[in-house]
């Protein structure tokens, strides 16, 4: 029996990555509290309180040496995965070592630091789509930056844009979530080894250098306090999830918009067997577009977990620091499909400029209203123009008539007072001035690639 999408073998690889649902996995979490074990055994040698070999005893263990079911049994009973852990590891040892294991440290310290690890990983492969993704969208804008097509607003032609244009308003949002990810990682990326209430007081004065030994260890940050309590980084974690998520749903959004039947100005990519149904031979479902809504519609919920689990009572927190561990997983795995399924959208996807041209003729000329009532304004003043291009327009819908041709009826002529509209009617600077925004667009968003030369606990 599964218990989300992230676990299941039918719906796990739909919304979530292969490489994230193993991040997040049963023997991921082992390795990595094998490895925070290990890390605490090696620091406190090197400071004198634990035996030399233990670390390399602990580093020899796998996680498939673990009874995954019956440290899941012990768990129900003890009510975190910590102590049938160390039980069970304390067995795989020589017996000369086992009482020197976890010496010093709590259960939240493991758990924390363990999730920690997981994160940087998980931080890792969502880097890696969101270059791609970038990378994508700036191709795909560029190529389209001249590329004419509707803008729309509240769900009706406004004025021409171009297809690049919109890519262009894709991509700064995924873009600006992507930019805050170095400073993340700084503040999340950090070990936990604060003992009992925090202090390490069982340690002496040796626990300050312990803890510091201990994150460097693991490659992470010390922590300058214990955050048993200090819940924020994992609740900013998620809501940069969301913020990533929403990006990349608006992104969607528009793709199903334009893909539907009436309007055909951009198709998913095709692979053979996606989209089909079960019932309409004829139909190409946007499945990425699909998944992406489905996963942003799902992670909000997950994210308000996190929110309630920084009400952290005292030192520990009863139950609201768990629940992070159904939530944190999920919306890594709803991220990464996300993400893998924006990332072909931005390769593959079919875009068709002649349905884009068709569309712009549709309505007789009304994207230009605008343009035809600036150019009044300056002889007949803004309210009269606009008085009279609306009325222009209320014909073209009555009479099917275009709006260039309206204006040039002799009711129209006499009110314009002789003033020329043609030039209002021009594509060529609705375009240029699209392409403008394209090209300032994809420039602001070269300082993503700094996150290629990010090291550390950086991007």
């Amino acid at each position: 029996m599964t218990f989300s999408a992230l676990d299941s073998a039918l719906l796990g690889p739909l919304f979530a990555s292969a490489e994230m649902r193993y991040v997040f996995s049963d023997e991921a979490r082992l390795e990595a509290m094998l490895r925070v074990e290990q890390a605490l055994a090696r620091a406190e040698a090197e400071h004198g309180i634990a035996p030399a070999g233990l670390a390399d005893a602990i580093g020899a263990i796998t996680p498939r040496q673990f009874d995954i079911a019956a440290l899941g049994e012990k768990t129900a009973l003890a009510g975190v995965p910590t102590i049938p852990f160390v039980a069970a590891l304390q067995k795989l040892l020589p017996e000369d070592l086992r009482g020197y294991v976890h010496k010093g440290a709590t259960t939240q310290d493991i758990v924390d630091t363990a999730l920690v690890l997981q994160l940087r990983d998980a931080f890792a492969l969502l880097q890696a789509d969101l270059f791609a993704l970038i990378d994508g969208l700036k191709a795909l804008g560029l190529h389209h930056a001249e590329t004419p097509c509707a803008g729309r607003t509240l769900g009706q032609q406004a004025t021409p844009v171009t297809f690049g244009f919109k890519v262009a308003v894709w991509l700064t949002g995924i873009a600006n979530a992507a930019s805050a990810l170095p400073a993340l990682k700084e503040r999340v990326l950090k070990a936990s080894l604060g003992g009992p209430v925090g202090t390490l007081a069982s340690l002496g004065e040796k626990g300050p250098a312990i803890a510091e030994t201990f994150a460097r260890e693991l490659g992470l940050q010390p922590a300058p306090i214990a955050w048993h309590a200090i819940r924020s980084p994992m609740a900013e974690t998620g809501a940069w999830l969301v913020i990533l998520l929403g990006a990349l749903a608006k992104m969607a959004d528009d793709v199903i918009f334009l893909s539907s039947t009436e309007v055909g100005e951009v198709a998913e990519p095709h692979i053979p067997g996606r989209g089909g149904s079960s019932a309409m031979p004829h139909k190409r479902n946007p499945v990425s577009s699909i998944v992406i809504l489905a996963a942003q519609a799902a992670a909000k919920a997950h994210v308000v977990t996190l929110f309630d689990a920084m009400i952290s009572a005292q030192e520990r927190s009863p139950g609201r620091w768990q629940a992070e561990w159904l939530a944190l997983p999920q919306l890594f795995g709803l991220a990464s499909g996300a993400l893998r399924e924006a990332a072909s959208l931005a390769k593959g996807l079919e875009v068709y400029p002649q349905r884009m041209m068709k569309n712009l003729n549709i309505t007789g000329g009304l994207l230009f209203a605008e343009a035809a009532a600036a150019r009044l304004s300056a002889k007949l003043g803004r309210i009269e123009a606009h008085a009279l291009i609306e009325e222009a327009a209320r014909q073209v819908r009555d009479t099917g008539k275009s709006l260039q041709a309206v204006l040039k009826e002799p009711a129209f002529v006499e009110r314009m007072q002789g003033m020329p509209v043609d030039e209002a009617f021009d594509l060529k600077p609705f375009v240029d001035t699209a392409a403008f925004w394209v090209r300032t667009a994809i420039e602001a968003t070269e300082s993503a690639d700094a996150l290629r030369r990010g090291g550390g606990n950086g991007v």
